[in-house]
């Protein structure tokens, strides 16, 4: 009894050994294709990320989505295996392919990398930083380091400089480790020394390099000035913007002034015209002549001739005796 019970672990050791899936490491907006452990099926195969289904395959062809986040990005590859593009940091965790009542659990670390994006001077502060997220569910722990461009290593999945210097000039490697599987990221890392002043004789004073200090005159020259347009010593620069930003940005507000300008002249010329053109015309009513309303009537009638009184007549002139 004893040796079955033995027999009938180690067969179950066996087989949980053969369904032990894969380590994958990819980067954060790339892309992996996770093999699902079996090259064929039955009934039906699904993919899973963290108790959540992905993707389900048919054996008719069909392919239903699931309710993970990860089914828009994820897309079948080959007959049982998937593809998973735009990689997230939330990507990372257990992925478990089950076909036919068999099932096999896979592993995925992502990786973001950091670094400076430009040059940097001597002496100033940069950062770099190797992340590898192997999620909450993780079977396994990454190892991070850093490599050096003198090829030490630097166990370390954070470098920070206080004080860069030209001998940190070159390429970084991001190195992670997880169960024989590696991945690499080269960052390249550019010191430049910091601009200094160059005093030289000027060649159209004859006095020059003389040596007497009245008669010497001396021009600055800035090495590397117009070199890096927008460095943290580019002595044309203002609030972070090249000379030539601010005199377009000057031209341009000055040209929507004068349209501001002539657009509120032109309004009031409109309205003053406008103003004088009503004048004009009430002026014209004012000076035509007024019409009256005349009223035909009939005549009066004529009154009737009375008979005419007979005059009384004139008293005699009196004449002498």
């Amino acid at each position: 009894m004893v040796w079955v019970s033995w027999f009938a672990s180690v067969i179950c050791l066996l087989g949980a050994l053969s369904a032990a899936g894969k380590v994958y490491i990819a980067e954060v907006g790339g892309k992996v294709t996770l093999q699902c452990g079996v090259t064929s099926f039955n009934s039906r195969l699904e993919w899973k990320h963290d108790n959540l289904r992905i993707l389900v395959f048919e054996t008719n062809g069909f392919i239903n989505k699931g309710s993970s986040e990860i089914k828009m990005r994820a897309k079948k590859s080959k007959d049982t295996d998937i593809e998973i593009s735009k990689i997230m940091e939330n990507d990372s965790g257990k992925f478990t392919c089950v076909g036919d009542r068999s099932s096999h659990e896979h592993h995925l670390i992502v990786v973001s990398v950091s670094a400076p994006s430009g040059p940097l001077k001597v002496g100033a502060d940069a950062t770099l930083e190797c992340k590898a997220n192997s999620g909450v569910s993780g079977l396994c722990q990454p190892e991070v380091k850093w490599r050096k461009p003198d090829g030490s290593v630097q166990p370390e999945s954070k470098v920070e400089f206080k004080s860069v210097a030209l001998t940190d000039t070159g390429i970084w490697q991001c190195l992670v480790s997880c169960q024989g599987e590696t991945f690499t990221k080269n960052v390249t890392i550019n010191v430049e020394e910091p601009t200094t002043p160059t005093l030289v004789n000027d060649p159209k004073n004859p006095n020059s390099g003389n040596g007497k200090d009245s008669s010497v005159s001396l021009v600055l020259i800035w090495s590397d000035v117009f070199a890096q347009p927008g460095g943290p010593e580019d002595p044309m620069m203002l609030l972070g913007l090249v000379w030539w930003i601010w005199v377009a940005i000057g031209a341009g507000s000055l040209v929507v002034i004068i349209l501001v300008i002539v657009i509120i002249v032109m309004h009031k010329r409109n309205k003053s015209l406008q103003k004088k053109f009503l004048r004009m015309k009430k002026a014209q009513l004012s000076q035509k002549p007024k019409k009256y309303c005349q009223c035909v009537r009939q005549t009066a009638a004529a009154k009737p001739q009375q008979g005419r009184r007979r005059e009384k007549p004139s008293a005699l002139p009196l004449q002498p005796l």
